[in-house]
């Protein structure tokens, strides 16, 4: 679906509240106030809160489909060259969209959680899960990446670092002497270390060379 401008200015400026408040702690009222327009326009485009938060994740959902499908496409890359891109697009994603992603993990923590939030992230999760099981798939029959991979742990591992890095940035700052950098400096950094380490570590355990046995 296509939105207009105004419906692009409600859906951030509540994705950043969801982000900040939480879901359940967001009123529409609020969106509206933040966004500088009536109630009754937020529910004239959408409907309710949950219907916002819905045309939200599908927003989020189509940006990165598209850009996935391209590199699935991409038949003069590698697999490993593929996994590569796709390394640097998840990590480029979950940075240049924190609110989104830290909506995501506080609903998965929370006690409280709300079913149409939950659905589309387990969706979200899924369609993760089974793009990276596709490229490598075609590693394998390739015969550039092992036979015994395990695709929920390469997945929870690319995720898992990269939003433990996002969440504990400041912390990461310290340990690493990076205090006086600005916040552009920083994110450079982070990205580029980010990127080196996961392309290192994943080309060592799920490629044919120099992979050690058990």
């Amino acid at each position: 679906m296509d939105y207009n401008a105004k419906q692009l200015q409600i859906i951030e400026v509540a994705e950043r509240l969801f982000s900040q408040k939480g879901f359940a702690g967001t009123s529409v009222r609020d969106i509206a106030q933040e966004a500088d327009v009536n109630v009754s326009m937020i529910s004239y485009y959408f409907g309710s809160k949950e219907k916002l938060i819905e045309a939200l994740f599908q927003l989020r959902m189509t940006e990165s489909r598209s850009r996935l499908e391209m590199l699935m496409m991409a038949s003069e890359l590698s697999a490993l060259q593929k996994f590569n891109v796709f390394i640097d697009s998840v990590i480029d994603r979950l940075m240049s969209n924190q609110c989104f992603h830290n909506i995501m993990l506080r609903e998965q923590l929370s006690s409280d959680r709300t079913p149409v939030i939950s659905e589309y992230i387990r969706g979200l999760k899924m369609r993760n899960v089974e793009l990276i099981k596709r490229m490598i798939e075609e590693g394998q029959e390739a015969g550039e990446f092992r036979k015994d991979i395990n695709v929920s742990l390469v997945t929870t591992t690319l995720y898992g670092t990269v939003n433990y890095a996002i969440a504990t940035q400041d912390f990461y700052k310290i340990i690493n002497g990076l205090e006086h950098q600005s916040d552009e400096e920083f994110q450079k950094h982070l990205r580029n270390e980010l990127s080196q380490h996961l392309k290192n570590l994943f080309k060592s355990t799920i490629t044919n060379e120099h992979h050690i046995q058990n």
